[in-house]
């Protein structure tokens, strides 16, 4: 494992929690984007065993972890995309290999039509691509006024931690819920039901997005934990129509959380893809 460095990425006044690993100079990095709930702590375990063989740097989006987002920030995905371009910029990153999670996927998305240069590979963890008719339960409540602000209000540690384990069917590891739910302020809250109000689906942009990826065809790796119930496996297909030359490996006992539920099965899918393109 290598040596895990912190520090920040500032862009626009924001101020973004930085993890990273491996030459800190180098102009082509595995760059990887956490979901909702989350931050760049979540991929430190990744971080450590891709430093090994090249740069890796994750940091947190505006809004989430440790990260402030002003009131007056595009929360919609090519607001975050444009916020993931400047941060690489800043870090000197001029090819990235995206490793996505949740919507950490459709805040990467955009860069294929704006900055498709930057795509180096892809690899999509139990992600979207914003072209389904309808989001997932718990999104739909978020998405409607006062019901969001009313559900968030209401969420207790208990009632969060039930949500990302299915009620305790696909349990996670303590010291993971506990840094979540420590991020899960009230400014995190709005953030995401700013972000989700955002996003009617199917999204207008989502078509361009696939043909732009498609076009791409960069090399890329599908990780998906089997027993999701967020974004079910099904997924892959609606994926593979924007990265058609994608691997695909599927985790039986794994939810939504794969780096953290099965932490082995994912460095041993992920690294070695990383691996071949970095080194």
């Amino acid at each position: 494992m290598a040596e895990i460095g912190t520090g920040e990425v500032v862009v626009d006044g924001i101020r973004s929690p930085l993890v990273q690993a491996g030459p800190g100079e180098a102009g082509e990095a595995a760059v990887f984007l956490h979901g909702n709930p989350g931050s760049s702590r979540d991929w430190e375990d990744l971080i450590a065993r891709t430093g090994e063989v090249g740069r890796a740097v994750a940091f947190d989006m505006p809004g989430f972890g440790q990260s402030q987002a002003p009131r007056s920030f595009d929360f919609s995905p090519e607001g975050y995309a444009r916020f993931i371009d400047a941060a690489l910029a800043q870090l000197g990153v001029q090819r990235a290999h995206f490793v996505v999670h949740d919507v950490g996927g459709i805040f990467t998305w955009p860069l294929a039509l704006e900055h498709p240069g930057l795509i180096g590979s892809v690899v999509a963890m139990n992600t979207g691509l914003l072209d389904g008719r309808r989001w997932h339960r718990v999104a739909r409540m978020w998405r409607r006024p006062l019901l969001g602000e009313l559900v968030q209000l209401l969420t207790t540690r208990k009632r969060f931690e039930d949500g990302l384990t299915a009620d305790g069917a696909m349990p996670l590891p303590e010291a993971f819920l506990e840094r979540m739910w420590r991020d899960y302020d009230r400014a995190t809250r709005r953030t995401v039901l700013k972000l989700y109000r955002t996003m009617d689906p199917p999204y207008p942009a989502s078509d361009s997005w696939k043909g732009a990826l498609a076009s791409l065809d960069p090399p890329a790796l599908i990780v998906w934990g089997e027993r999701d119930r967020f974004v079910p496996p099904k997924a892959i297909e609606r994926i593979k129509t924007a990265l058609p030359g994608a691997q695909v490996v599927v985790l039986p006992g794994s939810g939504h959380f794969p780096f953290a539920d099965d932490p082995e099965g994912t460095a041993g899918a992920i690294v070695p893809f990383l691996r071949s393109r970095l080194g």
